[in-house]
C-alpha cells in the first residue's frame, strides 16, 4: 500500500467515507438535484394549488419517494403523511441539517436514479395562469373617437 493510499484509508476511517457533493445532498435532503421531481419549501406546503400540483406529481410518479422536513411543524407534516399514504407512496422523514424556515425545502419528491428533469420548484413546474377577463365592447362613442 502506498503512502497515499494509506492516508485515504486512514482519513475514511477518521473521518467517514468523502461525500459527493455534500451541499447540493444536504440541500435536497440526503439526495441529488438529478434525481428530483419536484421539490416545495415550507411556505409552499400550506397553499392549496401547490398540494393539488404536489398530488398530480405523487400520481404521476408512483415510484419515487418523498423526503420530509422533519423540523417543520408536525401538522403540516402529519397532513402530507396522510395524503402520501392516501396516494400509496412511500415517505421518508430528514431530520438531519435541515432548517424550519418557511424558505427551506420542505419536501422532496425523488427516484432512486436520475430523472433529469429541468425545473423541479412546484411554482415553477406549474406557474400561476391568470383567469382572462372577457373583453369590454367599445362602446359607439369611443369606437368613433379611437
Amino acid at each position: 500500500m502506498g503512502q497515499e493510499e494509506l492516508q485515504k484509508h486512514l482519513d475514511a476511517s477518521r473521518y467517514g467515507t468523502p461525500k459527493l457533493k455534500p451541499d447540493e445532498q444536504k440541500k435536497y435532503m440526503g439526495t441529488f438535484r438529478e434525481r428530483c421531481f419536484v421539490t416545495m419549501t415550507i411556505a409552499q406546503m400550506k397553499i392549496e394549488k401547490d398540494k393539488k400540483n404536489f398530488l398530480k406529481e405523487l400520481t404521476a410518479h408512483p415510484d419515487g419517494t418523498v423526503l420530509l422536513n422533519g423540523k417543520m411543524d408536525i401538522a403540516l407534516q402529519t397532513a402530507y403523511i396522510k395524503m402520501i399514504n392516501a396516494q400509496g407512496g412511500r415517505f421518508t422523514v430528514v431530520n438531519e441539517a435541515q432548517s424550519s424556515e418557511p424558505d427551506a425545502l420542505g419536501l422532496v419528491l425523488a427516484a432512486d436514479h436520475a430523472v433529469d428533469v429541468t425545473e423541479v420548484d412546484i411554482d415553477k413546474k406549474y406557474p400561476d395562469t391568470p383567469e382572462q377577463k372577457p373583453a369590454e365592447k367599445e362602446g359607439f362613442w369611443k369606437s368613433l373617437f379611437h
